[in-house]
């Protein structure tokens, strides 16, 4: 199993909370929305520390854009190294353009964007930057060893969270996909749906 394959089809939301004051209460819809990933190198929740790690995203730049800073169809989870190189600039929607038929993550730890939008994600963020590069090859080897040698080690590498969030908990003042909050990870674990990895 590749850790590192961007999403079959466009992503399209599946939560739509709303009425938040504070865009950071939106984090434990957004962990679930990105599958517990940054949206953009898809470096996994799994892999180290969570606190200080993964941040919010504002698509349209909240210093440009005020209105949108609580707007949760505009906000992106997102590692620390990716949102602070993003800044405010303006990007192509890594939602839109970052596909598994536009890009593609090689065994020896490149990145090749087919597309236009996934070839200016990836050059202006640097995810094709040597550092990458080696924190690729080096996870595609982890996981690879694990998965030969220690089913216990690959698991805990590749499963979901513990702390998955209960949606059905949070109240925000609106939600325009309330069928989103069947499909979140917390309630498919419940059921018993939730696959051991992804």
């Amino acid at each position: 199993m590749i850790p590192f394959i961007y999403p079959d089809t466009l992503h399209v939301r599946r939560h739509g909370p709303a009425g938040y004051a504070d865009y950071q209460r939106y984090r434990p819809w957004l962990r679930d929305e990105f599958t517990f990933r940054c949206a953009y190198c898809l470096k996994r929740e799994q892999w180290g520390t969570v606190r200080g790690t993964y941040q919010i995203d504002h698509f349209l730049p909240q210093a440009r854009h005020p209105g949108l800073a609580t707007d949760y169809d505009n906000l992106i989870y997102a590692c620390a190294t990716c949102n602070s190189v993003k800044g405010d600039l303006y990007l192509p929607d890594p939602c839109q353009c970052l596909v598994k038929a536009a890009v593609k993550v090689h065994d020896d730890g490149r990145i090749e964007a087919k597309s236009k939008d996934a070839m200016k994600l990836v050059r202006v963020l640097g995810l094709d930057d040597p550092e990458y590069q080696e924190f690729r090859r080096l996870w595609i080897g982890i996981i690879a060893m694990a998965d030969s040698h220690d089913s216990d080690l690959f698991k805990s590498l590749m499963q979901y969270p513990d702390d998955l969030p209960n949606l059905k908990k949070l109240r925000p003042s609106n939600n325009s996909r309330l069928s989103g909050i069947e499909q979140s990870y917390y309630v498919l674990r419940t059921k018993g749906k939730l696959p051991e990895t992804y």
